[in-house]
């Protein structure tokens, strides 16, 4: 094979493992209307015998021309390198959910009384109650918490505007999840002991070794603070981390639906691809009412 066919197919491969394994897990143009969960997790769990794949083709041609090719070509490959070092950076550090989105560092509770009509995400467990703003862990997508002596993984999903709460035990031990990105608009988790891929909306492993099981649900409800004082007047709320104030800011008019992104904003108008609807299941019949409203149900 020619050393120039293998020097390109060798690149091509290169610059085509950085992006498209970010690419159909992140929110770019066109990235999330297709079921490519598969494929996604094939790229990220072989990503390193894929590259040395890529970088065997590129080695000995890409130091034949270096040595003895053209100026021309030879500043061409070196653009080209510099380049890749660029994409692998961007996508590696840059670009990966969980180097955007961080965990809290300090979580502080309190018994609060500003801001009522901010809207939560309210658990109660065992008489212990507590609530978490959505305007805080819509930045964070999760927080790991213990309620009523019972661990707790809270998470929410701005972009298709969901919050569930699951216990985090697999197979009757703790598993710790990051954020990997998102199917479809919807968050997903990553275990970290098996590296499963798990839907937000659902708790369900969609890629992976446990593709299939079901985390287990703990009962929320999505209401203002005020509503859910008043359903549990001692419930403790969880306070803004200092470390992420900013961050924090970035979602101010999130609850209204006014914040200025085409991803995180609502439709106002019904039936349109963000409105808010309230969704009613009788029996084996799922439908959703018409109308844009909002419900502070579970």
């Amino acid at each position: 094979m020619k050393k120039s066919l293998l020097l390109w197919v060798g690149l091509i491969l290169l610059f085509a493992l950085e992006i498209l394994r970010v690419y159909f897990i992140m929110p770019f143009p066109g990235s999330q209307r297709h079921d490519t969960v598969g494929f996604a997790y094939f790229l990220d769990r072989n990503i390193v015998w894929l590259r040395i794949v890529g970088l065997a083709l590129v080695v000995w041609p890409l130091l034949h021309y270096l040595r003895s090719g053209r100026v021309g070509l030879k500043i061409v490959l070196v653009l080209l390198l510099l380049l890749y070092g660029g994409v692998f950076y961007m996508f590696n550090f840059r670009f990966l959910a969980d180097k955007m989105f961080y965990q809290p560092k300090v979580k502080q509770f309190a018994m609060d009384s500003t801001d009522k009509q901010r809207l939560v995400i309210g658990v109660a467990i065992q008489g212990a109650a507590k609530s978490y703003p959505i305007e805080i862990i819509g930045y964070h997508h999760q927080v790991k918490d213990t309620l009523g002596g019972q661990p707790i993984l809270v998470t929410y999903c701005t972009v298709c505007r969901t919050g569930r709460v699951y216990s985090p035990i697999i197979q009757g031990r703790y598993a710790a999840f990051r954020l990997v990105g998102m199917d479809h608009f919807n968050a997903m988790f990553e275990d970290e002991e098996t590296h499963s891929w798990w839907q937000q909306a659902t708790g369900k492993a969609i890629t992976g070794p446990l593709k299939g099981q079901q985390l287990a649900e703990v009962a929320s409800a999505q209401m203002t603070l005020a509503s859910w004082q008043a359903l549990h007047p001692n419930s403790l709320t969880m306070q803004p981390d200092p470390n992420f104030v900013r961050k924090y800011d970035s979602l101010k008019g999130y609850d209204e639906g006014i914040i200025n992104s085409s991803l995180e904003k609502r439709d106002s108008g019904s039936w349109n691809f963000k409105s808010w609807v309230i969704g009613v299941n009788a029996g084996e019949e799922v439908r959703p009412t018409t109308g844009t409203i909002w419900s502070g149900t579970a």
